[in-house]
């Protein structure tokens, strides 16, 4: 199922500053997965579950405008504060600024989240007026597989504006 979003349903919303924990992707997409699992271990294992600790991911880049290897992508999990126990495995704390931001609602699998990131990019931001801020897209995952079906996902795109 394709993502249900049109530019009409975006809106602008002044995102909270948020620290997070951060578990770096770096290289080819299609290895995503596994850094998905090791990340789902360790916030189990440190009781930052879904329903506790909202699940954030920061796109540096998106998966069809560089080559393979050169891909980044931070999978994040809110953090009331910075704290020794999240210096393990490789987990960084780091912090989602505050500011504005045009949020654009996707439902569906992560097959269309590309084209709902384009459109919010590509065709809302050219013809809203508002100009990017230096951060990053970043998303929310707000409802996910497994807790519903993947059709049934809800994910928040945040593009980051002045």
């Amino acid at each position: 199922m394709s993502g249900q979003m049109h530019a009409g349903a975006v809106m602008i919303v002044d995102f909270p500053e948020t620290k997070v924990a951060v578990w770096r992707h770096r290289g080819d997409p299609g290895l995503i997965g596994e850094s998905v699992r090791k990340f789902v271990e360790w916030r189990r294992e440190h009781g930052l579950t879904p329903s506790l600790s909202a699940t954030y991911n920061i796109l540096y880049d998106p998966p069809w405008s560089v080559d393979p290897e050169a891909f980044r992508l931070d999978l994040c999990a809110a953090v009331e504060k910075e704290s020794d126990l999240l210096r393990t495995c490789g987990i960084l704390c780091r912090t989602i600024p505050a500011g504005r931001c045009a949020l654009l609602r996707h439902v569906g699998s992560d097959d269309a989240l590309g084209e709902s990131i384009r459109l919010l990019v590509a065709r809302w931001l050219p013809a809203s007026g508002e100009s990017r801020r230096n951060y990053p897209v970043f998303i929310q995952r707000v409802r996910f597989f497994p807790e519903v079906p993947e059709d049934e996902a809800v994910i928040d795109i945040f593009l980051p504006i002045r």
